[in-house]
This record gives C-alpha cells, sequence and structure tokens, in this order.
C-alpha cells in the first residue's frame, strides 16, 4: 500500500485537476450558449436561400450558364476540413480527420487530393500526411461572415480557374451539446438543384432570372461555408463541455476513492502505533 505523503499528493493533484476541468466546463457552457444562438439564427437564413435558389432554377430552360455548376471529371480534389484549434473536446476533431483521411483514400483513391484545413488540428495532422494548401486557423479569432466570405472566394477562384475539379467540406454538424454528426457536402460545383413544378412562374423579375442566380450562388456559397464554419463552432463548444463534464465526474471519483484509501492507510498506521505501544508496555511490565 502506498505510503500516507503519496496518497495525499495524488488527492492534491486530483483536486487541482478536478477544478481545471470543472472551470472549462463553465467556459464552455458559457461559449455554447452564444454559438448555438448565432447557429439556430442563421440556419432559417441558409434554408430559405436555399429554397429561393431552388425556385429560380426550376424555372429556368436549360443550364444557366454558371461557372460554378460545370461538372467536369473528376481529377483534382480539394477537401476543406473543419476542426478547431485546441483539444480537450472528445472525439470532435477525431471524428473529422478520420472523414477526411477516410474521402482521400478510399473515397477520392486514384485521384490527386488536396487540403485546406481551418483549425490548427486539422492543419498539424494532415500536413503530415497530405499536401496542405492553405491553413485558415485564425478565422476563429474573428468569426464573421465577411471573414469566411474572403475563405469561400478562394475557393471559388480555385473552381473557376481550373486547378480543382471538385471541392468538398467536412464539418461536425450541431445538433446537441452531446452530439455531434459529420457531414461531408459537395461545396463546388454545386449539386443540381431539383424542384417539382414551378413555384415562381408567377413572379415579375428585376433584373432576369439568370442575372439573380448569378448573383445568388456566390452568396449561396459564401452562406454555405459561414455555417459550416459556425456548426462546427458551436459544435466545439458542446463537445468541449461535455468532455469536461465527464472529466470532472471521473476526477471526483478518483478523489473520493483516493480518500477512502488514505483513510484506511492512516487508520492501519494508528493501528500499528497503539499495537507497538501496547507490546512496549507489556514488555516493561514482565
Amino acid at each position: 500500500m502506498a505510503n500516507l505523503k503519496e496518497i495525499r499528493n495524488r488527492i492534491s493533484s486530483v483536486s487541482s485537476t478536478m477544478q481545471i476541468t470543472s472551470a472549462m466546463k463553465m467556459v464552455s457552457a458559457a461559449k455554447l450558449k452564444k454559438a448555438q444562438d448565432a447557429i439556430t439564427a442563421m440556419r432559417p437564413y441558409a434554408d430559405k436561400l436555399t429554397e429561393l435558389l431552388q425556385n429560380l432554377s426550376a424555372s429556368l430552360e436549360g443550364d444557366s450558364g454558371s461557372v460554378y455548376a460545370d461538372n467536369r471529371i473528376v481529377k483534382k480534389v480539394l477537401i476543406v476540413s473543419i476542426t478547431s484549434n485546441r483539444g480537450l473536446c472528445g472525439a470532435f476533431n477525431t471524428n473529422i480527420l478520420k472523414q477526411s483521411v477516410h474521402l482521400a483514400e478510399n473515397v477520392h483513391a486514384g485521384k490527386e487530393v488536396d487540403f485546406l484545413a481551418i483549425g490548427k488540428k486539422a492543419n498539424d495532422f494532415l500536413g503530415k500526411r497530405f499536401n496542405v494548401i492553405a491553413n485558415h486557423s485564425k478565422v476563429y479569432d474573428d468569426l464573421t461572415f465577411d471573414n469566411v466570405s474572403e475563405i469561400a472566394e478562394s475557393l471559388m477562384q480555385l473552381f473557376t480557374d481550373g486547378a480543382y475539379d471538385r471541392i468538398e467540406i467536412v464539418y461536425n454538424k450541431f445538433k446537441n451539446a452531446a452530439t455531434q454528426i459529420v457531414m461531408t457536402e459537395q461545396f463546388l460545383p454545386i449539386v443540381p438543384l431539383e424542384v417539382e413544378g414551378n413555384s415562381s412562374a408567377d413572379y415579375t423579375f428585376e433584373p432576369s432570372k439568370v442575372e439573380i442566380i448569378e448573383q445568388l450562388i456566390p452568396k449561396s456559397l459564401k452562406t454555405q461555408l459561414y455555417k459550416g464554419i459556425r456548426d462546427s463552432f458551436a459544435s466545439e463548444h458542446g463537445a468541449r463541455m461535455t468532455a469536461m463534464h465527464k472529466a470532472t465526474d471521473n476526477a471526483t471519483e478518483m478523489r473520493d476513492q483516493l480518500k477512502l484509501t488514505y483513510n484506511k492507510a492512516r487508520q492501519a498506521a494508528i493501528t500499528n502505533e497503539i499495537l507497538e505501544i501496547v507490546g512496549g508496555a507489556e514488555a516493561l511490565n514482565n
């Protein structure tokens, strides 16, 4: 059995760890509320924008001629992996990295695959095995639509220049604090939009439908990327809050076990001392 000093040191260490994980849990909970409100408020706008684009596209005769809808033979693929800058959030980053590697080595096997990292974890891991063309981890320092739009514009430029034939996004979709869903979305070329009927036939458009679509598509692509990063940001805090909650519970349980062990060891030491005293007294009497 370990000596009393060693057990006391372990109890002190576990207690300190418990205080840290508990504080991190509270910080993540506070940040989660703000991030959750942001993505919840954004989703209706993004869905409505997509619905509007669907209605307009369905009313057009033939291809609108958008450069972002150019379906080429896929030879070069760019995967945008969205992770966090920090760890201690359970399997949040691991799931994204596993899916990214799966896409590169299985789904797009035989093709030239590059990565664009959003988050230090993606850059550090993927950079050891694949070609990472850029790392935009600083976007989390000021997560605004304008800053994300710059990244989206660079992706659109890469596609229109022919550098890549397909661009995909991998991120965690926020469901609740304990659940994140790994999503893989095709960013470019834009997925063909199909809708039954012609719901926009009764509207008069100014300017033309084609001109409106040409303006809506870049806006929709920027919104899609921004929503993905916002989803990932909220998921990160939810995953970290859950992970720190479990860590705090485990530390509490370990501390209680160590205290029980300490009390047993202390009781055994006291009993031995009493036995030694009684034995010494009997020896003197004899």
